[in-house]
């Protein structure tokens, strides 16, 4: 049911739900997450519902009502029983508006749950002391390794206690994987992959091996034979829920002593597989210290641009060497060359006189007297030019003159687009290392001042996109990162991009599936991401209490790490991992107990119930965590 007219509240009175704000894509994630995966009331508030994702938001089945309010005042929030609710998120609008309305929000309803988006995070850590109740995310720095690890062509990872866990793929799993997570992966048909596909127990493998050997007889020469696998169940879910009765893998203990049967039909390829993998330190782009003495020199000779220019200085510092030798091999004395040699540059060298040759104490030499005379005039020339390239170097360091790149910049990322997302993506990847030139359109974007202030160069305009990747060097660039906020201005800009460079990687940021799938089947060395999409499963486990610590992608669709804590009245008090695992979506990676404060990972103890105080980390698809959520919160 909708509200009628324009800036009503609710038509039916309401109590116990969640209160969205936003029009937004995020809030249209949000929502979904929230009506289908948590099943709960939901009450949104948008500013104008003709606009943005307003109009899709209200044809949304399970949502209680949509009011429209221009501002986010104590009027709107009164309109939409914040009295009575149980949580609200504020996932649009500037981040004093959020503040100011969470802080309104907490006068009305103590109790309630708040989450905020806030794009300045320590802002947002200080101002969640001020709530009873709050939590402060930023979507885009939620998004941002997702789509800075595709530029790379690597998963992103999620830090846990010093470890980084990541998504490895097909051959890269090695035999530590902490668990699998996917399979049935068709690159070409991403609707097949199964998130956390059902799974067997821990002693699936001896038991196995058990029955394989039998009670008397010897081990059959020639090894095991795996017994076929049932077939997969037609059918699964758009998100891959876990079907039934399919064991994606096996060990690699057991995987070594399994041959083939020559008899047996053989089978279809059962796709790739995708694996949870930890490592002790997250890897950097390295790059030669060679590559990067290339570019500072390319730097340099950058500043001189015009190209009769380099070649006078070219041979200029040719004859300089030339001389340079000269007097070393005529006085044989290393470090007295280098002195007069630099004080000829500088056009302080004393000649020598006619008395001194008569006398026969001059410096010695027609030889040397020339190559005096050439270092001198050649640093008549070198002498204007190091001033000017002084000049050029401090004056593009004023505020407000972005820098260009440079001659010299190669393997670079391009960002297209400095909104929030692409602010947070282009910082992370300058501090992996990799370096990165942006464009924007908008010479007031937020983003151009903080990415200046890293160095990082930008190109301005709104030219076409051709010319603009033209100037930001794409024939030298391995990946382009198109992140502004319209689906169609990203695929031209990797269109124009493939163009211009067919070997360079592009990374979209699209919102729609359609539109991705297309995208995935008619280019090769290509990716994208949804914001919201991995935003929103975090903003909605937030809301219901879970720490979500990060999103992991397999390709267009995303798994979640969280940790957990049980706390008294908790409903995840005396459940086992069983319990946990057993009805789908959920993995069980490490768990800390109440004792002690080692993460243990891997625990292998399955009957174990958790007490109080107890803290769990888990892997876990969106209505799985869903699930545990509503676990979480129900009463013993």
């Amino acid at each position: 049911m909708t509200s009628e007219g324009w800036g009503t509240p609710p038509v039916e009175p309401i109590s116990q739900h969640y209160i969205v704000c936003g029009g937004n894509a995020l809030a249209h994630r949000l929502v979904l997450e929230l009506v289908e995966h948590y099943e709960v009331p939901v009450v949104v508030l948008v500013t104008d519902r003709t606009r943005d994702h307003a109009p899709q938001i209200e044809q949304i089945t399970g949502v209680a009502a949509v009011v429209e309010y221009p501002n986010l005042t104590e009027e709107a929030l009164r309109a939409v029983s914040i009295d009575t609710a149980r949580g609200l998120a504020l996932v649009e609008g500037s981040d004093q508006d959020n503040i100011h309305a969470a802080l309104s929000a907490q006068g009305h309803n103590p109790d309630i749950r708040i989450v905020f988006r806030m794009f300045n995070q320590r802002l947002g850590e200080n101002i969640e002391r001020l709530l009873r109740n709050g939590a402060a995310l930023s979507g885009s720095a939620t998004a941002a390794p997702a789509f800075a690890a595709a530029a790379l062509g690597r998963p992103n990872s999620v830090e846990i206690e010093g470890r980084y866990l990541h998504i490895a793929f097909d051959d890269a799993i090695s035999s530590d994987r902490i668990c699998v997570i996917a399979d049935h992966i068709d690159r070409q048909d991403l609707s097949k992959i199964r998130l956390l596909p059902e799974q067997e127990g821990d002693s699936a493998q001896f038991v196995r091996l058990a029955r394989e050997f039998g009670d008397d007889g010897p081990v059959r020469q020639g090894g095991l034979r795996r017994a076929p696998e049932p077939e997969p169940e037609a059918g699964s879910d758009s998100e891959g829920e876990p079907e039934r009765g399919h064991e994606p893998a096996v060990g690699p203990e057991v995987e070594r002593a399994v041959e083939p049967d020559p008899e047996a039909e053989p089978e279809e390829p059962p796709g790739g597989i995708a694996a949870l993998q930890a490592l002790r330190m997250e890897p950097r782009e390295p790059i030669s210290w060679v590559r990067r003495l290339r570019w500072r020199v390319l730097d340099t000779m950058r500043f001189l641009t015009n190209a009769r220019l380099r070649v006078v200085l070219l041979i200029a510092l040719a004859a300089v060497l030339m001389a340079f030798a000269v007097l070393w091999y005529l006085n044989r004395d290393f470090g007295w060359t280098v002195y007069i040699s630099l004080l000829d540059l500088a056009g302080a060298a004393q000649p020598d006189q006619q008395a001194d040759i008569a006398t026969g104490t001059g410096t010695g030499g027609l030889w040397q007297r020339v190559a005096q005379v050439v270092i001198t005039i050649c640093g008549i020339t070198f002498a204007p030019v190091a001033t000017a390239i002084a000049v050029e170097v401090l004056g593009s360091g004023r505020r407000g003159l972005p820098r260009n790149p440079s001659a010299g910049t190669r393997d670079h990322v391009i960002v297209v687009g400095l909104g929030n997302v692409g602010t947070r993506v282009a910082t992370q990847l300058y501090e992996m290392g990799v370096p990165v030139v942006c464009m924007e359109r908008d010479p007031q974007a937020r983003g151009i001042s903080a990415v200046r202030a890293l160095g990082i160069p930008v190109v301005l305009g709104d030219g076409p996109f051709e010319e603009q990747l033209r100037r930001a060097r794409l024939k030298h660039s391995r990946a382009v990162i198109a992140l502004s906020g319209d689906d169609a201005t990203n695929l031209e800009a990797a269109l124009e991009a493939r163009h211009g460079n067919p070997d360079v990687r592009v990374v979209v940021r699209l919102f729609d599936d359609d539109f991705a799938g297309h995208f995935y089947r008619t280019l090769d060395n290509a990716a994208s991401r949804s914001v919201s999409y991995l935003a929103a499963p975090a903003f909605a486990a937030a809301l219901m209490g879970s720490e979500v610590r990060g999103t992991l992608s397999v390709f267009r669709h995303v798994l979640l790490i969280a940790e957990l804590t049980v706390e008294d009245g908790s409903g995840l008090i005396g459940l086992n991992r069983h319990d946990l695992e057993d009805p789908g979506g959920v993995r069980v990676i490490a768990a800390r107990f109440a004792r002690s404060n080692q993460l243990h990972w891997g625990f292998a103890d399955r009957t174990r119930r958790l007490a109080p105080g107890d803290r769990i980390v888990v892997a876990a698809t969106r209505s799985g965590l869903a699930r545990l959520n509503t676990v979480l919160v129900e009463e013993v």
